[in-house]
Formats: structure tokens, sequence, C-alpha cells
């Protein structure tokens, strides 16, 4: 048991030494994990960052694969591809001076993916792993009416769940509101929520204050992804960005959005954190996945699971 004044999640990682900070859910995932792992780089942790990638790796040479699966991305790493946000990612740390590999794993299933973390934990003699989701898609347990896009997120919960030797196993999710697009009732993210606490595996929230020096470096952060991917700048994190910056309502940012109604709002900009093995025991089809190889076949056995699966209707939250 904590002291109210102190945070439940950096209370956990205080033993911790070697911590990784990794995107749960692909893209620019990892950006959402920024503020976490620089508070922890400033209070002198090692910290590493990887990123479930949506890239296109398969082009990176053989020397940057530290075991299948596995890829350390740095500065340098693909200047042909104008979408690779663990290499823009690195860029900025470098900029800033601090450690500039980012490493990513492909797209796969369960089995090689909890390969691919294995490897880098034991690369990195890893003590604790902070698995963040910009969004809340992943505290969906499978019986929603609609589950925004659990694919990668529960793949990613599903690969370190197994990995019980690692001391702290954590989740942090940031965005709340971000997934309605996506057909995620926030009411329900809510209940969920309050499952996890009656489990004991609810950790709390706290906020990202832009006049923190971690608040402000993840703005920049977000700034210069999205100056080096316009094409395809991060709607999440732009979501995030804009609620620490006190925006409010339909906050356009990007043509990507065009004919959507935004409701950026202070929520967006609270991170929620969990146990990690306490979030996949109320996942229903955890099980179903465990022995996949490929995110097809994730996709696949999601959908033969909720094909007779009787489920809880959205619900408005009511003020």
């Amino acid at each position: 048991m904590t002291a109210l004044h102190t945070n439940p999640l950096f209370t956990r990682l205080a033993d911790a030494e070697r911590i990784l900070v990794a995107g749960a859910g692909g893209g620019f995932d990892i950006y959402a994990g920024l503020p976490v792992a620089l508070s922890l780089m400033h209070q002198g942790k090692q910290v590493h960052l990887a990123n479930l990638s949506f890239s296109s790796l398969a082009g990176l040479p053989a020397e940057e694969w530290e075991a299948p699966d596995l890829a350390a991305v740095t500065p340098r790493s693909a200047p042909h591809q104008a979408y690779f946000p663990e290499r823009t990612l690195a860029q900025w740390l470098k900029i800033h001076g601090y450690p500039s590999t980012v490493y990513a794993f492909p797209q796969i299933g369960v089995q090689p993916l909890r390969a691919a973390y294995r490897a880098l934990i034991d690369l990195h003699d890893i003590d604790a792993v902070v698995l963040v989701d910009g969004g809340t898609d992943i505290l969906m347990r499978g019986d929603e009416a609609g589950l925004g896009t659990p694919e990668e997120d529960l793949t990613s919960v599903a690969a370190l769940a197994a990995l019980d030797d690692v001391p702290q196993r954590l989740v942090v999710s940031v965005g709340f509101g971000v997934d309605a697009y996506h057909g995620v009732s926030h009411a329900l993210v809510l209940e969920n929520i309050a499952a996890l606490e009656r489990d004991g595996a609810y950790l709390g929230a706290f906020s990202i204050p832009r006049a923190t020096r971690e608040g402000a470096l993840f703005l920049d952060a977000v700034a210069h992804a999205q100056d080096h991917t316009p094409d395809r700048p991060s709607i999440v994190n732009g979501s995030i960005a804009a609620a620490v910056r006190g925006s409010f309502g339909d906050v356009q940012f990007t043509s990507r959005t065009s004919g959507s109604e935004l409701f950026v709002n202070p929520l967006m900009s609270l991170c929620f954190a969990f146990d990690l093995p306490g979030l996949a025991a109320r996942c229903l089809y955890l099980d179903h996945i465990e022995d996949t190889h490929l995110m097809r076949q994730v996709h696949s056995r999601i959908a033969e699971f909720r094909d007779d699966l009787v489920t809880r209707p959205s619900r408005r939250i009511p003020h």
C-alpha cells in the first residue's frame, strides 16, 4: 500500500533499474509512452524504448536486427522511407541528447512477439516493462459491443503476460476518448476500470501537465513527428498533445480528421495505469490467440470468439 502523495505506478518502478517502455498498438504508440519514459530517465533509470511497428522493417540491413523479429532502429535507419515513426523518434531523441535506439517489432502473432520480447529483455537484463497504449482499446475485455482495434494491443499483452520472470509488468493507457471513432464506448471503459480496481489491478491515474519538463518535451516530440510525417501525422498523439496544451472541443490539426468532429478534452491527457497480469486475466479471448504466429490469425481468432457472443451494449456517459 502506498501513501496518497505518491504515485503507485512510479512506486512499483522504484526498485527497477533497467526499464523497457513499449508501444502496444503500433504506429506512433510509443510516443504516448514518452512522458513516463522521460520521467524515468530523469530519475536516473536506464530506459529502453520499443514499438510494435507499422513500418516496413523487412528491408532493414542484417546488422540492424538484434534477433528474429527484433530490429534496432537508429536515426539513420531506412532514410528512403517517408513513414517510419521509430526512426523519427530516434532522430528526436538524438537531437535532445537521449539514447537514440528505438527497437521495433513487426506485426506478428503472440508466439514470435513473445520470443522477440524475450530476446530484448535478455539483451538488456530488463527488470520492468511498461506497455503503453495510445487510446483505451487495450482495456476492452472482449464482450463489449465495440472493441476498437484490439489486435496489436492484446497481442502485446498476451506476449508479455507469460513472461512472469520480469518483476514488474505494467500497462499505461493515455488518450481517453480517442477510440470513440472506432466504436469504443467509454462508459464501458470506465466500467472495466472499475472492475480492475476491484481486482486490485488498477494503479490510478495522473495527468501530463505542460508545465512539467516531461510534458513540454512530449509536446516538442509530437510537433517534430508531425513536421516529419506530414501526410500521416498521429491523430492519437496529436489529440493528446492538444489536450496537454489546454485545447478543447473540435480541435482540427490534420486533414486526416476533416469531416469528423473531435472532442479534445482534459481527460485525454490522463495516464491510467494497471498491473499487466491483472489486465490480462480479465481478457476473455487471450487464450484464443495464444498460439498465433501471424497478425491475421489474431484477427480471425478474435472474430471467431465474438461470433456467438452476447455483447454488452454501448452506453453513454450520463453527465
